[in-house]
């Protein structure tokens, strides 16, 4: 689960992480209102940053620095009567609801910093450069000695002296070594206290030396997070900063008949029970020259009913051209899917080529049912093994 930045600028408040001070708004008065309170409590500049769950947004025109409330009027209608297309969005953009309204900060150095899981090493790790501000993947791609790395113990977490080392590779001194430090620290126990599965600051700044902060403020000036959704029972806070307006509406309705989707864009739609089984199949897919439209498992305890919409999910996508059916019966019988098979048929309509590939429980049983039901699947094919199946219907979309 993923939040907007507002609302992850919240929890490295609450955590005691320093932020500019800021508010969200809906509508370009309310911007132009906020903006207004910014300027009077002393900032010279309002930077303007539009809500989306998609980066690229300071390239593609929806992060402005403002100057005056004309400034802000204008930055503010710009953002709300356009959708934002970066490469992170889909070709057709992304609706802007809400923009975030902040004051600006002094810059006189920028720093990535984030907490998330290394995989490799099944640990959680924190991840920090002196190359923030800009694309933390381009950085690790052409310069991956700038991406420092500092392993967190599974039993006792980022200790002190860890955050220190980390600061002082990063180049920070004097007291702001501290202030790092404290903020490394307080955004590792975030990650876990959160069950975040990414917890990440860019930039971080350290602003020019003043008279209370001799040797700069060290302040998070964006943030990004993301959840893990199997920890969401015991995260109430993170559960209310769901925006159903931000997710994918086919995802979303699969998750409410508890199965897994994830639209992707390829022509061959997949129905698989099992993730690994899901995954082997697009990997054949795209083995023997096709490209999955979805990851969909429907898993072992799906009824009727959810396998039928299964199907209705995955024939909504107007670039699906064929459908891909790979089901090994286990808890869930191939009968039961057959029978959805014949369902959806009638309820849903088959217009595009089907194949169907059936092994396990019950197996005959569905071969029986497809079989007598070829009559009102003119376009349905069946397939002996999984290569079998993912050639058939990459010929019939090719054809």
């Amino acid at each position: 689960m993923r939040i907007h930045e507002f609302q992850a600028r919240q929890i490295l408040a609450e955590s005691g992480i320093p932020v500019p001070a800021g508010g969200v708004a809906t509508t370009v008065d309310d911007v132009v209102k906020a903006s207004a309170s910014v300027f009077k409590s002393g900032s010279s500049i309002v930077v303007i940053k539009a809500q989306v769950h998609a980066g690229g947004r300071g390239k593609a025109g929806f992060v402005k620095v403002c100057k005056n409330k004309d400034e802000v009027r204008s930055a503010a209608t710009f953002m709300l009567s356009n959708r934002m297309v970066s490469p992170q969005t889909p070709p057709e953009g992304l609706e802007v609801k809400r923009i975030l309204v902040a004051s600006g900060v002094d810059i006189a150095k920028e720093f990535y910093v984030a907490v998330l899981t290394d995989r490799s090493t099944r640990r959680n790790v924190l991840i920090a450069s002196a190359e923030g501000g800009v694309d933390i993947e381009h950085v690790a791609a052409t310069r991956p000695e700038a991406i420092l790395r500092q392993p967190l113990d599974p039993g006792t977490g980022l200790q002190p002296f860890m955050a220190r080392d980390m600061a002082f590779r990063l180049g920070f001194s004097g007291k702001a070594v501290q202030q790092a430090t404290l903020i490394f620290l307080k955004l590792a126990q975030t990650f876990i206290d959160k069950d975040a599965t990414m917890a990440e600051i860019n930039p971080l700044v350290l602003t020019p030396p003043s008279t209370e902060f001799p040797d700069g403020q060290v302040v998070a000036i964006d943030a990004k997070f993301t959840f893990d959704d199997n920890a969401m029972f015991r995260q109430k806070q993170v559960q209310e900063f769901f925006d159903p307006a931000e997710e994918n509406p086919a995802e979303i309705r699969a998750n409410s008949f508890g199965l897994s989707y994830v639209a992707l864009e390829g022509s061959i739609g997949c129905l698989v029970n099992g993730a690994g089984l899901a995954m082997s199949t697009m990997d054949l897919v795209k083995l023997h020259g096709g490209d999955p439209a979805n990851f969909l498992d429907v898993g072992g305890s799906a009824n009727e009913e959810a396998v039928t919409e299964a199907f209705r999910i995955i024939l909504s996508d107007r670039r699906v051209q064929g459908v891909l059916v790979n089901i090994f019966g286990g808890i869930m019988p191939c009968d039961r899917i057959a029978r959805a098979i014949i369902s959806s048929a009638t309820t849903v309509g088959f217009r595009v080529p089907l194949v169907v590939r059936l092994e396990g429980t019950n197996v005959n049983e569905a071969r029986k049912l497809l079989d007598g039901a070829r009559s009102e699947i003119p376009t349905m094919q069946s397939a002996t093994d999984l290569t079998d199946a993912a050639k058939r219907i990459v010929a019939a979309v090719s054809s």
